[in-house]
């Protein structure tokens, strides 16, 4: 399977987009633009390896203080957006 390179546009966070690269439903790697530059750095360490729905499972829902969304929580909605793609190609 190849490789898939994903650019998302982030909304209520202050990232303002993220580059995810996923090959067999697993993320390769992963880059944040804008930030705080340290926790981001940490999501990709911890999150490049892993099973695209295991980083959906642990990250989606996670708010950063009083705003309804994360990055964490940003980068599972663009895992989720990739894989709803993926299963309207198959339909």
């Amino acid at each position: 399977m190849s490789e898939d390179v994903i650019q998302y546009q982030t909304h209520g966070t202050c990232c303002q987009a993220m580059q995810v690269k996923i090959e067999n439903n697993t993320i390769k790697d992963v880059d944040f633009f804008g930030g705080c530059n340290g926790n981001l750095k940490g999501i990709k360490s911890l999150v490049t390896g892993m099973n695209i729905d295991d980083v959906i499972a642990k990250l989606q829902g996670i708010t950063c203080g009083p705003k309804p969304t994360s990055c964490p929580d940003q980068l599972a909605k663009c895992l989720v957006e990739y894989k709803n793609k993926i299963l309207e190609k198959v339909k």
